[in-house]
């Protein structure tokens, strides 16, 4: 239930072949009705993972690789829905989450997922402090508009945890939007020295597929992503896609800097 991923070199990229960056970056094969999956990586000691309660309840493990009698001892944890609706209960409270709805959840609280039709997508980060649970609505988030039509870069940016407003430790996420038309998102690229991101791409048609390009400015790789699939960006690799249809993606961070903006834009004319 729980896939252990080990750090990888920039250079090892170069050379690797798409097998070996399918192995090493993309995460599938996390949501599955009456289970819970999740891949702990050494970037950042983050794990992602899937829950899918079907007709019953499923608790947030407490998986060997943790080293505690509970999931979040020492960690906190974002969630967002990408099915339908559904609750969460942290202690027993309930929190209901419609699609894309997100939950913030602190450290040393048990989680539980319920929802026959709901898939709940977790990141867990390392916590040096507790701070309260907090529902982020979807809808009742304004979103940052960034990109153009004429770039096809159109899209529209949630922020659930971004260093402001809501306090954390150092997790971070949120949901990026493509506007209908543009396919571009999160170009141009950026990088995250002190940070290590995921992209967790949602709501694509069956036959749609995005290029989710990886690796050092000047070196670029792509990996080729399916609905609810992810890609472990380390500090040192650019994060930019491009979709063949519209698509959604959330972003999680975890690292020693928790600001929004301390990231390092990329020239295209150093890809």
């Amino acid at each position: 239930m729980i896939e252990v991923r080990h750090s990888a070199s920039p250079s090892s990229v170069e050379t690797a072949t798409n097998a070996d960056l399918r192995k090493n970056f993309l995460v599938d094969r996390l949501f599955r009705t009456g289970e819970v999956h999740g891949v702990y990586t050494h970037d950042d000691r983050l794990i992602v993972g899937g829950a899918v309660p079907g007709a019953g309840r499923l608790e947030l493990p407490a998986w060997d690789v943790l080293g505690t009698s509970s999931h979040l001892a020492r960690r906190e944890l974002g969630i967002v829905n990408v099915g339908q609706s559904g609750h969460v209960l942290v202690n027993d409270e309930k929190f209901e989450l419609r699609h894309l709805d997100g939950l913030f959840v602190g450290r040393g609280n048990e989680v539980v997922f319920a929802g026959a039709d709901a898939a709940f997508y977790f990141v867990s980060a390392p916590a040096h402090a507790a701070y309260p649970t907090a529902l982020l609505s979807h809808a009742a988030i304004e979103p940052v508009k960034l990109g153009t039509a004429q770039g096809a870069s159109e899209r529209s940016l949630y922020r659930y945890a971004w260093g402001q407003e809501l306090q954390t430790s150092v997790l971070q996420f949120g949901v990026t939007v493509i506007a209908d038309g543009s396919v571009w998102n999160t170009f141009p690229p950026h990088l995250h020295d002190r940070r290590t991101e995921v992209y967790m791409y949602v709501d694509l048609d069956d036959k749609d597929r995005v290029f989710h390009l990886m690796g050092q400015p000047g070196a670029a790789r792509h990996l080729v992503v399916r609905d609810r699939e992810a890609v472990i960006s380390p500090p040192w690799s650019i994060h930019s896609g491009v979709g063949t249809g519209s698509y959604a993606f959330i972003w999680a961070m975890g690292g020693e800097n928790n600001d929004y903006t301390d990231l390092q834009p990329v020239a295209l004319e150093d890809l």
